[in-house]
Parts: structure tokens; sequence; C-alpha cells
């Protein structure tokens, strides 16, 4: 790693959130022992739910994301990331011409725009895979290539089983961007078929299966646009990457010829009525991770609330009951101890309550607030562990530690760091001229 100050040298606040990072991989491996140490037992046997679920959905999906993050090159490879750092899928389609173009081009060849992933659109893939009710606009997972997630992804149900189903991600080139040997392209995608719903390999989560005839998906692709729209011509690139056979991130075998068709939808004609591609002004959309990471928060309010209330509704119990015996002065000394706690968890809520709505709105320094305090807790949580009798550590100590845990996993994750940067980077961005209030 290079020096902090020197040309391309990372600044402060990465090596921060990179601390962050690994830090809550690190509290996740050892919530995920416990969960497994806690099952080892016949009686307690169903806690393996609890291990697989904290081993699939918080521990190998960050302990991936750190060792792809020193292993993997950070440059194009013609294939994609997963939100954990493994290859994906292989690039292969390119394309010329606008955006909207290429949606008109896909709409007119009956594909489907998929619906983003957010909690009512996976609720409904979930119920429709199960009952086997079509969902034509089912959503796909996120891939990642230059560095962000697909700008939209388009696909095509088979037989009414959302289980099933074609379809192919798009990525917008940067400005001036050319694939390797200068060759120009506006539009990168990747192109499957999802075959069943199975466990993945490399993280055990519930995910959908690829065909390995990853070729003939792409070869889908382009006869449906050609069919559809004469206007559109191909130009295929021979052998433009080396024949292979791979795994993607699901662990699912793939194969390719590495031909990459380059597909031309400039002559593709838009309606007056089309619509117009987003600002870049526009507000940053703000991401589950964020939204999850405050809902924690604000959980840890209503457990601080509880418990002064606990502490304050016993005390005027006990009070009363003292008046009845006249053991007042007992009870008024275990009052001086008592008050001062509830106090500062009533001051503690307000502040936490503060932070999850500053953390919503992306501030950055709340985001790093929360982490360090879930990060203080695991640590002094993990010290009692360490130095106390660990025979008397039992299930009901571990919600708080969870709580921590997955504030940390939530508020370090890629896409809130990002979004907090990114709004951090606005609110610090001057306003133009002709936005200023005019004097007088």
């Amino acid at each position: 790693m290079t020096r902090t100050g020197s040309p391309g040298a990372p600044k402060p606040e990465t090596l921060l959130d990179w601390a962050f990072f690994v830090f809550g991989g690190i509290a996740a491996i050892w919530f995920a022992w416990l969960l497994l140490d806690e099952s080892l037992s016949w009686r307690r046997i169903w806690f393996l739910v609890f291990f697989w679920a904290a081993l699939a959905y918080l521990v190998l999906p960050r302990v991936h994301r750190i060792l792809t993050e020193i292993y993997i090159p950070n440059y194009f490879m013609g294939r994609t990331r997963t939100s954990d750092g493994l290859f994906g899928d292989p690039v292969n389609i390119a394309a010329l011409g606008t955006g909207t173009q290429l949606q008109e081009a896909l709409k007119a060849s009956g594909w489907q725009v998929a619906d983003p992933v957010d909690l009512a659109s996976s609720w409904r893939i979930i119920t429709s895979t199960v009952l086997r009710r079509s969902y034509d606009n089912a959503p796909v997972s996120p891939l990642y290539l230059f560095g962000r997630q697909q700008d939209f992804a388009y696909q095509q149900e088979v037989d009414g089983n959302p289980g099933r189903r074609h379809h192919v991600r798009f990525w917008k080139c940067p400005d001036g961007w050319k694939l390797p040997g200068g060759i120009s392209a506006d539009w990168l995608a990747a192109a499957s078929y999802d075959r069943a719903v199975g466990l993945s390999y490399f993280t055990l989560q519930v995910t959908h299966r690829i065909g390995a005839e990853v070729d003939a998906e792409r070869d889908h692709v382009l006869a449906s646009l050609r069919s559809a729209s004469p206007g559109v011509t191909v130009n295929v690139i021979k052998d433009f990457s080396a024949g292979y056979h791979s795994r993607n991130g699901g662990g699912d075998s793939i194969q390719t010829d590495g031909d990459l068709p380059i597909v031309d939808v400039t002559a593709v004609p838009v309606p007056a009525d089309a619509p117009t591609p987003a600002h870049p002004d526009q507000p940053v959309r703000r991401p589950a991770q964020t939204l999850v990471g405050a809902a924690l928060v604000l959980l840890r309010v209503v457990a601080a609330l509880t418990s002064a209330g606990l502490i304050f509704s016993g005390l005027a119990g006990r009070t009363w009951i003292a008046d009845l015996a006249g053991q007042d002065q007992q009870l008024f000394d275990a009052a001086g101890a008592y008050v001062p706690a509830g106090v500062v968890l009533l001051v503690f809520s307000g502040f936490e309550t503060g932070l999850a709505i500053l953390i919503l709105r992306g501030t950055n320094w709340a985001r790093i607030t929360a982490m360090s305090l879930s990060s203080v807790s695991i640590l002094l949580q993990g010290a009692s562990f360490l130095v106390g009798d660990q025979d008397q550590a039992t299930p009901a100590d571990w919600p708080a530690y969870a709580l921590d845990v997955l504030i940390l996993l939530a508020l370090s994750s890629d896409r809130a760091r990002t979004y907090a940067h990114r709004v951090q980077a606005r609110s610090r961005k001057p306003r133009r001229p002709d936005a200023l209030p005019k004097a007088g």
C-alpha cells in the first residue's frame, strides 16, 4: 500500500472505511462461530439454520469481498463482478447507440425491463418462484462493471416460471473508454439463461443457477433484436478473448468461444414521447443498505428506551412498596444510582435517533459515528467474553452483539459508503451561477 499523502495514495477516510469493512467481517466470523458452537447439541441443532444464515449472508460475502479486493485486478477483463467481488457472468455483447434506442429495440423484440431490486420486488419474486406464478418484470441480481451495477436489465420469462428466464444486463461505457484494441462501444452487456433456483457454491445463498451455454444466450439476444428491428446490424469480433471454461460468482459452469458481437442500434427510430435520460444532478438514490443500517440504529434506540423505561418504572414501583414498608432511605439510595443511568439512556436514545435520520440523508460523519459506536460495543463484548467466564455466555446475550454486527456490515458496505460519499461530494459542489439568487 502506498504511503498516505504520496501521489495516488488512498485518502484517510478511505482507509477508515476499509478498516470498518474488515473489522465487520471479523466480527461476523466470530458471531457465526458462536452460533455453530451453540448448535453442537442435539437439543439446539436447529441453531444450524441461524449458522447457515450468518455464514451465507454475513460471513462469506464479506470474506470474499475482502480477499478479491486484494487479489483480483481492477481493470477490464471481459468479466462482470458480483457484489462480493467474485467473477460474474462474461461480457458477451457490445452495442452502439443511445440508451433510448437500445431499450426501444429490446422492447420491440419482446423483452421486458426488469424491476429494480427492493423489498417489494424481492418478496414478489420469492412468492412467484415458490408458487410458480408469472412475473414478467422480475428483478435480476446486481452485477458490477466499471465499478457500478448494471444501468438496466431486460428479461424474457419461460413458460410463466420466474425461475427460468432469458436475461441480459447493460452497462454504459465511460466517456472515451474503448475496448482492448481501440474498438469503440457505447454499451457492454452480459446475457445468460436462468435454468433453476438453487444455492450458490461460493456463498451458500439462494440464487438463480444459469446455463453453461452463455454463447447460446448471446445468440438468442442478437436474433431477437435483428428479427424485430431491420435497422439493427451486428459486427462480430472473432476471438475477442480466448475461448474458455470457467465458473461464475454462483459457482455455475460457463463456456464461451470468445467472440464479441457489436450490435449497432443507431438506426432504430426513437418515439417523440420516449423518456429522456436522467439529469446528472438528480438526487442520488438511497440504497437498501443505508435504509437497513438506519433501521438497525433505530432498533438500538428502542432497546435503550425500553431499558430506561424498565429502570424508571421499576424505581416507581419499588418506591411505592417501600413507602408502605418504611424502607424509604434504602430505595432513595438505590434511586441515586439508577436515575443517572436512565437519564444517560434517554440522552443516548435522542442522539441515536438523530444519527439514524442523518444516515438516511446520507451524512457521512453520522455513518462513521454509528459504525464507531458499534465497533466499540463489539470490542467491549469481545473483551468481556475473553476475560470472563465463557461458559456463562448464552444466546440471550447475542441480540445486542448481532445488532452491532449488522449495523457495521450494513453501513460499511460498498453501496452505503458510495451513497454517503456521493451525497457529501454534492453538498460540497459549488452552486452554478445561474442557480444563485439574484440581488435585489
